[in-house]
């Protein structure tokens, strides 16, 4: 394993499949294996809506509890900042996946109805995630989708969802001491404390 230093806060960006997540867990690994006294949490954004995203739940809970054994897992879909306040200590690093299914849950719950735009994303909810982040007193890995790559998408919700999660992306990555976009599971390091 690669070691390295592991900053105070770390967004972790890239496509669907870059390797966000190993990368997160491989932090999340190094972490615990430093200290008898260091633990690492999971706070899960994901909601199980349908038959594919909970067998995409089961396989990835188990899949992380072989590659970081002991790491345990909350689910929180809407109150993040929260949980982090609520989970981080000193000796704890807290894991946070994903940035962009939290910004779903709040933008376009369950009950969204289609042909409606989604609600815009509530300042204060943003302003309270960069708190926690910057106030809590263990390390924090965020791991987000970088979607804005592509294509300019002809929807007006499609839109207007990119753009949300491109203004919290940056506000995140302002926020964080290092930044990683992940490509084809090779990190490059776009900011380093």
């Amino acid at each position: 394993m690669t070691e390295f230093t592991i900053a105070r806060s770390e967004l972790i960006l890239g496509g669907q499949k870059s390797g966000k997540s190993r990368r997160a867990e491989l932090i999340a690994r190094q972490w615990v294996q430093q200290s008898a006294d260091h633990r690492a949490v999971m706070i899960a954004t994901a909601q199980p809506w349908d038959d594919e995203m909970r067998l995409r739940i089961a396989r990835h809970q188990q899949e992380r509890a072989e590659r970081v054994p002991g790491m345990s897992t909350v689910e929180e879909p809407l109150a993040l900042a929260e949980a982090i306040a609520q989970h981080s200590t000193p000796a704890t690093l807290v894991v946070v996946d994903c940035l962009t299914l939290w910004l779903t849950n709040q933008l376009m719950p369950a009950d969204f109805e289609q042909n409606s735009p989604p609600a815009p994303m509530d300042s204060a909810r943003a302003a309270s995630l960069l708190i926690a982040i910057s106030q809590a007193p263990g390390p924090v890995v965020l791991v987000g989708n970088e979607i804005g790559l592509g294509v300019i998408p002809m929807g007006r919700e499609v839109r207007a969802f990119v753009d949300a999660l491109g203004r919290l992306n940056q506000q995140v990555a302002a926020t964080c001491e290092r930044v990683t976009l992940m490509a084809a599971g090779l990190p490059l390091t776009l900011k380093a404390p």
